[in-house]
């Protein structure tokens, strides 16, 4: 065989040769794979809010490492496949909308997971997961500050004295404002800013003085940064 032969042998084999590895190496790459998958479902399904969970999302995230591991298994053991491969995921584009942003960490969880299968850092893989886990548990236990309420009082009465309204919020609040005051013919809308866990012990002594049309009583639901 020439030089010229072996040179040709060479690039074919490199281009669209066999893979290389063996049934049992590509089968112990799935199925780490596949494990850690069902590991990062588990954990999102625990850590993940009620109100943001979806299950769709969580089987994807499971399925991805296994497609991400399958796709370098390809890649690496042949150069037409992975110019194909870079092609074809370029082009394409998700434009699914994301409702929680800590979905981007897990679906990059997901992604980084396959990849390290897919090379065969198995140790490697499970100390990420690991690390992951830890780092998620922590941040989890970290406490949000309570956001402010607000506090609509209407009344149609001309009789209110706001000093004893403002006496009662005072001693059953940690912090106060009165933020707007609106006067529309005989009807007075006062709008107060407040953090408070007696909550319940202001409408009533405010019920209780008979003079206001309606009290509503806002909370918020979101968190809130010091």
């Amino acid at each position: 065989m020439s030089v010229k032969d072996v040179i040709k042998s060479s690039i074919y084999e490199s281009l669209g040769g066999s893979t290389g590895l063996s049934f049992y190496s590509i089968a112990l790459i799935l199925f780490m794979a596949c494990l850690i998958g069902i590991y990062i479902f588990i954990i999102y399904k625990t850590t993940s809010k009620a109100a943001f969970y979806s299950r769709d999302l969580n089987v994807t995230l499971a399925g991805l490492a296994v497609v991400v591991a399958a796709i370098m298994i390809a890649m690496q053991s042949n150069l037409l496949v992975s110019l194909g491969m870079v092609g074809a995921l370029s082009i394409v584009r998700f434009r699914n909308a994301v409702k929680n942003p800590l979905d981007l960490l897990y679906l990059f969880w997901s992604i980084s997971a396959g990849i390290i299968c897919g090379v065969g850092l198995y140790l490697l893989a499970v100390i990420f997961c690991i690390v992951m886990t830890v780092l998620l548990m922590l941040l989890e236990k970290v406490p949000n500050a309570k956001a402010s309420a607000l506090l609509v009082l209407k009344s149609s009465s001309k009789e209110v004295d706001w000093e004893n309204v403002r006496s009662i919020i005072g001693k059953h609040s940690k912090y106060w404002k009165e933020k707007s005051r609106s006067i529309k013919n005989e009807d007075t809308e006062v709008i107060i800013e407040l953090k408070t866990s007696e909550e319940e012990t202001i409408l009533k002594e405010l019920t209780d003085l008979n003079c206001f049309r309606q009290l509503n009583y806002l909370s918020h639901d979101g968190e809130f940064r010091v």
